[in-house]
């Protein structure tokens, strides 16, 4: 072989492999994962290399709650989302259309349990009406404070007047109840399946969005979701798809498979001993949801604009896309 053509070959095969690493680059994208059951599917899809099929390597970015997560969608510093709370996107996307889009949303209630009312194990609380004159907690975030005052008003109590309620990290939750520093409060899975298996705590009453808010207790409310940037969507289409066919993946295993429930000890600091009963929400694609779950998913939403956690009306068809 020539000089010449070695020196072509050689660059030809640098100009490739070059090529190769950028294809790869691009393909990166950055998950924002806020640490409850409902982010599941993420590591479903992580542990099992979905995401690696698609051609996508994740990198995950742990954040403490959904405005921190909103905040990086809107600067660019995370691409998606595993389980962003749907009214913190719904009131970015109101405010600041386009900036994202979910494609699945976790339904929740009395049997597909997420958020929840807890009291310390020794209390004699039997309903939520029983929580007049309690300090509690709440889990954190606008959505998650404004969702836990409006379901206990609905039961009949004034914030400051029947009780006090103050933003906790899910961290400390268990740790403020064992302390005695709170009487109760409104948590998430899994921290609650923990602390009452810890015996620090007692489950109270859960499913209280669709209970309280919906009217209708078998209705599922779609509090949080999987989302991607709009900037994702639009600037690497392809990538996007990509995503949301391993997303589908993961979010049929989570639902189907009980061996995925191992990775809630692995990856969510759950006792192994947990994490077949922990509760989980029923995950659902954007594609394959019915009118009527879309329809509740509205009336979710409508309700956030009506405690002004949403700041105005919008139109939910916006802000999902089926994938």
């Amino acid at each position: 072989m020539k000089i010449s053509t070695l020196f072509r070959y050689a660059f030809s095969l640098a100009a490739g492999l070059a090529a190769i690493s950028i294809a790869h680059a691009d393909d990166k994208v950055r998950v924002g994962v806020f640490a409850s059951s409902s982010a599941l599917p993420y590591f479903v899809g992580l542990e099992r290399g979905y995401f690696k099929e698609a051609g996508i390597a994740v990198e995950t970015v742990t954040l403490a709650s959904a405005p921190l997560i909103v905040q990086s969608l809107v600067t660019g510093d995370i691409d998606a989302a595993s389980n962003l709370v749907t009214l913190e996107g719904a009131n970015i996307s109101q405010r600041r259309p386009n900036t994202l889009t979910y494609i699945s949303l976790n339904g929740q209630n009395a049997q597909y349990i997420t958020e929840q009312f807890v009291v310390k194990a020794g209390s004699a609380a039997k309903s939520l009406k029983d929580l007049k004159g309690a300090k509690l907690f709440s889990a954190p975030g606008p959505a998650n404070i404004g969702t836990a005052k409006a379901v206990l008003k609905a039961a009949g109590l004034e914030e400051n007047r029947d009780y006090t309620i103050q933003e906790q990290q899910l961290s400390v939750h268990l740790g403020a109840l064992q302390a005695g520093t709170f009487d109760g409060g409104y948590t998430l899975e899994p921290v609650a399946s923990t602390m009452i298996k810890q015996g620090v705590a007692r489950r109270l009453e859960a499913g209280l969005i669709s209970t309280y808010l919906l009217g209708n207790a078998s209705a599922q409310a779609y509090a949080a979701g999987g989302a991607l940037s709009n900037k994702l969507l639009a600037e690497r289409p392809d990538v996007a798809a990509r995503f949301a066919k391993a997303w589908a993946k993961s979010v049929a295993a989570a639902n189907t498979d009980p061996s995925a429930r191992e990775l809630l000890a692995k990856d969510m600091n759950v006792p192994a001993q947990l994490a077949s009963t922990v509760p989980l929400a029923n995950f659902v694609m954007v594609r394959d949801m019915s009118a009527s779950q879309k329809a509740d998913f509205q009336k979710f939403v409508d309700i956030g604009v009506g405690l002004g956690v949403v700041k105005g009306a919008i139109d939910t068809a916006t802000i999902i896309k089926g994938m």
